[in-house]
C-alpha cells in the first residue's frame, strides 16, 4: 500500500495512471485471497518493483531531472561557442545578415513587379537590387557633395587650429612650468612618428576601403540570390521540421518579414524626421554647413546610443574650424536637445513599438555586436535580437527568454502574410496574390 499511495501522489502521464489503476486492482484482489497470505503481497510488491524499475511508464516516472548546474553549464557552453562562430564567420556572416534585412525590405518590391507587371522573377529581383544600390549611391553623393564643400575652408580650419594650439601651449605654460621650446619639441617628435608611419597608416586605409567595396558587393550578390530563392528556402525552412510544426513555422516567417520590415521602415522615418529637424535648427541658429551636420547626425542617429555621440563630436569639429566657441555650444545643445526628444518620443512611438525589445538587452546588444563585428554588429544587434525573440515565443521551452528579451506588449500575428506565405511555399508555380500589406488591425 505504501508503494500504491507513492504512485498516486505524484502528476502523471496516462500510461503511468492506467498502470497504477492496474497495480491498485491486483492489491485489491491479493487482499480478498486471504489463503494466500504473504506470498500474494509479495509477488505483488515484485511486480511493482519490475514495472517501476523495467517498464517505459515507469522509466518514465523515476526519470531523474536535469540538474540545474548542468543546464546552466550547457547554455553557458552553447553561448559560448555561438559567439565564437559568429566572430569566426563575421566575413560570411555579416553580409549574409545585411542581404536578409535588404531582401525583407524589397520583398513587396519584387513581389509587385512579378505579380503586376508580370518580370520574370530573376528580373525582378534584378531591378529590385539595382534600385536599392541607386538609393545608397544617392545618399552618399548627398553627403559627399556637402563634404567637398568643406575642402573650401580649409584654410580658416588650419589657421583656427593652429590659434587654439598656441593658447593651448600657453596655457600648459602657465599652469605646468612648461617651457614653450620643449613643448615644441614633444610635437616634432610626435610628427616625425607619424610621418615614419605613414606608409603602413595609407596601406590600412587602402586594404580598409577594399574591404569595404567587396563587403558591399557580397551584400548586394546575396540580397539577390535570397529574393530569387526565396519560395526555395521557405519550403526548406518547413521541411526541416516535423510536419505538425509547420503552421509555427509559417506563423514565425511572417512575424520576422513583418517585424523586421516594420523595424527598417520605422527606422528609416526616423532618420529623415531627426536629419531635417538638425538642419532646420541649425539654419535657424546660422550655422555654416547646417545641412551637412543635419545628414550626418541622421545617418548617425541609426546607431542606437553610439551613433549620436558621434554625430556630436563630428559636429563640434565642423563647427570649430568656421566659427566661434558660442556656436559650438548652441550647436552641442541643439544636437542634445535633438537626440533626447529623439530617445523619448520618436524612438519609442516609431520604432520601439516595431521590434518590441527593452532598453536593457539594447544596450547589450550594440556592445555584443560591436564586440563580435564591429560598425556592422552595432547596426545589426537589434534586427537579430528580434529575429530571436519571435522564435523564442514561439517555443515553448524558450518563452522565458521570449519574455526576457520583450517589454511585456502583446504581438499581434500577422495572419494574412502568414496565410500568403504558406500558399507561396507550397505551390512555387502560384504567385502570391494574397500577400498585401498588413493593416493596423492586422498588426
Amino acid at each position: 500500500m505504501i508503494a500504491c499511495q507513492h504512485l498516486k501522489d505524484p502528476p502523471v502521464s496516462g500510461s503511468v495512471f492506467f498502470a497504477g489503476q492496474g497495480i491498485l486492482q491486483k492489491v485489491a484482489l491479493s487482499r480478498k485471497k486471504s489463503n494466500d497470505g504473504p506470498s500474494a503481497s509479495g509477488s505483488v510488491i515484485r511486480f511493482l518493483l519490475n514495472l517501476l524499475i523495467n517498464k517505459s511508464a515507469g522509466m518514465a516516472y523515476l526519470k531523474p531531472t536535469t540538474p540545474f548546474y548542468t543546464r546552466l553549464a550547457m547554455v553557458l557552453i552553447s553561448l559560448l561557442a555561438l559567439f565564437y562562430i559568429a566572430i569566426q564567420g563575421k566575413s560570411i556572416l555579416a553580409p549574409l545578415v545585411f542581404a536578409l534585412l535588404f531582401a525583407v525590405l524589397l520583398l513587396p518590391m519584387a513581389g509587385f513587379l512579378e505579380r503586376r507587371l508580370h518580370f520574370p522573377r530573376s528580373m525582378a529581383a534584378l531591378l529590385s537590387v539595382i534600385l536599392l544600390v541607386l538609393s545608397i549611391v544617392a545618399i552618399i553623393y548627398l553627403v559627399g557633395s556637402q563634404i567637398s564643400s568643406l575642402a573650401d575652408d580649409w584654410p580658416q580650419f588650419k589657421q583656427q587650429v593652429l590659434n587654439s594650439l598656441s593658447d593651448l601651449q600657453h596655457w600648459i605654460s602657465v599652469k605646468f612650468h612648461v617651457r614653450l621650446k620643449q613643448q615644441q619639441t614633444y610635437i616634432d617628435n610626435a610628427a616625425s612618428h607619424i610621418l615614419s608611419t605613414g606608409s603602413t597608416v595609407i596601406g590600412d586605409t587602402l586594404l580598409s576601403l577594399s574591404s569595404l567595396v567587396l563587403f558591399i558587393v557580397f551584400i548586394m550578390i546575396d540580397t539577390f540570390f535570397l529574393l530569387y530563392y526565396r519560395r526555395l528556402i521557405v519550403k526548406f525552412l518547413v521541411a526541416v521540421f516535423k510536419e505538425e510544426n509547420a503552421e509555427v513555422v509559417y506563423e514565425i516567417i511572417a512575424q520576422v518579414q513583418n517585424r523586421i520590415r516594420q523595424y527598417i521602415l520605422g527606422l528609416l522615418l526616423e532618420m529623415v524626421i531627426v536629419a531635417a529637424a538638425t538642419c532646420l535648427a541649425l539654419w535657424i541658429l546660422g550655422v555654416k554647413y547646417a545641412i551637412l551636420l543635419g545628414l550626418l547626425t541622421g545617418l548617425f542617429n541609426v546607431v542606437p546610443y553610439i551613433g549620436i555621440l558621434t554625430a556630436l563630436l563630428l559636429s563640434t569639429l565642423v563647427t570649430f574650424a568656421t566659427a566661434g566657441a558660442t556656436q559650438i555650444l548652441l550647436v552641442v545643445a541643439t544636437v542634445f536637445g535633438i537626440h533626447l526628444v529623439d530617445s523619448n518620443v520618436l524612438l519609442p512611438v516609431i520604432v520601439g513599438s516595431k521590434v518590441r525589445i527593452n532598453a536593457l538587452i539594447t544596450i547589450l546588444g550594440v556592445i555584443v555586436g560591436e564586440a563580435a563585428w564591429g560598425i556592422p554588429g552595432t547596426f545589426l544587434a537589434i534586427p537579430v535580437i528580434a529575429i530571436m525573440k519571435i522564435v523564442f515565443d514561439r517555443i515553448e521551452s524558450l518563452r522565458p527568454w521570449g519574455m526576457l528579451l520583450g517589454d511585456e506588449r502583446d504581438e499581434k500575428h500577422p495572419e494574412p502574410l502568414k496565410t500568403a506565405i504558406k500558399e507561396e511555399g507550397q505551390d512555387p508555380d502560384k504567385l502570391a496574390e494574397s500577400i498585401k500589406k498588413p493593416t493596423e488591425k492586422d498588426q
